[in-house]
Order: structure tokens, then sequence, then C-alpha cells
């Protein structure tokens, strides 16, 4: 295998890696991808990149070379989203993203012929749904979690939506934003390689601002404007999606339309719920017991298995059974609701 004979350039990039707050422990598994992905001189060359975006000029000192050699591998690594590139202030810049939320996810954002991308969804669902130490870290470690959910705005009643603030509204998010493109889901196409995809859509994952812009330049996104990305995000809500966003207030970079049987954070919500590895809404659904027909689409709908039926306790109908939410286990996404034949919890 490639690492095994070029390992100390992996080994770099992946003390490299580490160096963001979530880390990617290393592994086999960690080394096949990574040798997936980069050359070993690659490798060895982006370990030594800075955190923070950089010049074309830091690169070059960096790596001991001209500029024109420099720009030229940061170009390639640009076209292949293993480098997010952009414009501050008239200036090229560059940044490495992270494993996730970043350059795992931008490998599998479109269909590639340069890239086996079987081999690779394989490693990748080894290297996050078999083994544990990669998401445990990535949704599990700290106070504040890689990624929140948003509130199906929909769904909420009408006295309660001016209790929602806009940075936690997505349709703010794709109103707002400077740059939008859309990519095919990586969650669903990973599993779509290893024989575990549901029917929910591939072309609906949304990216925003510099990282937008800079996908749908090397073509791993496609540019869409505010009005589309707006459709999409409704779209979503339309099939029962979770919109899961960057975990921050402004200048929020993705919100993936999320199935519970397929995406990472939902995935890790369901494994490691206790520790709260997804920042969730301020809202619940509540149950009324006396319209409560027992039928079992809101537990159904439910991504994250907190909504379940039991029984009603009726003597009259012994058989009634009526849903009952866990508020520990539940994200606030609202999906439920319009699941409901009765209008709602």
């Amino acid at each position: 295998m490639a690492h095994a004979t070029a390992r100390s350039g992996y080994e770099h990039l992946v003390e490299r890696l580490n160096r963001f707050p979530q880390g990617a422990p290393p592994s086999d598994r960690l080394y096949r991808i990574l040798a997936l992905l980069f050359s070993e001189r690659e490798a060895g060359l982006v370990a030594l990149l800075p955190i923070r975006p950089f010049t074309l000029a830091t690169a070059a000192r960096a790596w001991k070379t001209t500029a024109a050699e420099a720009e030229k591998t940061l170009d390639t690594l640009a076209s292949r989203a293993l480098l997010i590139d952009a414009r501050r202030n008239g200036e090229k810049t560059w940044v490495l993203p992270p494993p996730m939320a970043g350059f795992f996810e931008f490998s599998m954002m479109r269909v590639r012929g340069d890239v086996d991308q079987e081999a690779l969804a394989r490693l990748f669902y080894e290297y996050l749904n078999v083994e544990e130490d990669f998401v445990r870290e990535l949704f599990a470690r700290g106070e504040t979690q890689l990624g929140r959910t948003f509130v199906n705005e929909a769904a909420l009643p009408a006295d309660d939506t001016l209790h929602v603030l806009d940075w936690e509204r997505a349709s703010e998010v794709a109103r707002n934003a400077e740059h939008a493109a859309v990519g095919v889901c990586y969650c669903r196409h990973k599993m779509q390689h290893v024989g575990r995809a549901c029917d929910a859509p591939l072309d609906i994952c949304l990216t925003f601002g510099t990282t937008a812009d800079s996908l749908s330049r090397h073509g791993f996104a496609r540019a869409i404007d505010n009005a589309e990305a707006l459709d999409l995000l409704a779209e979503a809500r339309g099939r029962g999606l979770v919109q899961f966003g960057e975990n921050v207030r402004e200048r929020v970079a993705f919100i993936c339309n999320c199935c519970g049987c397929c995406c990472e954070a939902l995935l890790a919500h369901r494994r490691f719920g206790s520790l709260r590895p997804v920042h969730t809404t301020g809202f619940l659904p509540e149950v009324d017991a006396s319209l409560c027909t027992g039928c079992g689409a809101c537990a159904e709908a439910c991504p994250v298995e907190a909504m379940t039926t039991v029984p009603a306790g009726d003597p009259r109908v012994p058989k009634r059974r009526v849903a009952r939410l866990d508020e520990s286990a539940c994200l606030g996404c609202g999906v439920c609701v319009p699941a409901c034949a009765r209008g709602g919890p």
C-alpha cells in the first residue's frame, strides 16, 4: 500500500490535521484515505501549511520554493477541493479545510474518475461508522458542538415564529449568502457505494460563502442563486429531511439536508446522544394525547428515534396507543409535525 512505503509524509499530514480542534485519530484506514487523496509529496507539503488562511508568499516561504512553483501546487490542490481558495482584499488566499466538515465531504460531492470513489467510500464508512474514535472526536468532544439543527420554520405555530432569531433560520442563511452552491450529499453518496443508501435525493446539500465559490469554480458543486437555495431548503423539508449546519452565528459555510439512516451527524446523535453531539434547537413538540391516534407517523418520521408510541393506558380501548417524546433525544427539528395526520404534535 502507498502509505506503507512512504508513510512519513502522511504521518506529518496527520499531525497537521490534529491541530484542528476535532482532530483525526491515526488509523490504518486514515492513512489509506489520505493516500487516495494526496500524493506523498503533496501530503508533506500540506503538513507545512498554517491553520489560518495564507497567501502565496507564506506557502512559498514554508516550502522553500519559488512563488510560481508554489502557486502551481496550490492551484492543483484547490482544483481537487483539498484546499479552498478565495480572494481577500484583492489578494488570493488558500486554506486547508479540516477533514470534516471539509475535504472528506468534498471528495464525494461529485461523481469523479480521478479517484477510486468506491474504495474511498468503503474506507470512509469503516473509519467513521465501524471505528469509533474519529466520530467520537468529531461530535462528542468538548463543550461546543461542530454542527447545529435548524428548526423546520414551516412547522412552527404562527405565534412562535417571532421567537426564532435570524441566525437560527436556515432560510436567512440561504437568503443572505453572498455565494451559494449545491452538491452531491457526501453521506448518501458514500452509503450508495456500500449498499446502504436510502431514496432521499443526492443533489441537495448546500454550501455558502467562500466555500461555495471555491467548490463551484472547481466543479465540485453547482453555483446557484439565493432563490434556488431557498427552493432546495423547502424541497428538503417536504421530504422530511433535517437541516443541519455549521454551528456558528455568522458566515455559515454549509447546510446539509439529512436523513437519519445515512447522515453522519444524526447517526452520531443516536450513538452518543448522552454526550450531546449535536446542538439542538430551542423547540420541542408537544403531544396532545386527547387527539393522538397512535398511528406512529411521527415516530416513523423522526430521524433519531426520539418519538415512539406507547400504550395509552385507556381502559375503554386497551389497544390504543399514543405518541411519546424522549426530550433528551429530540433535535427540535420539527420533522415530526408535518408527518402527523392530525396536524402535528
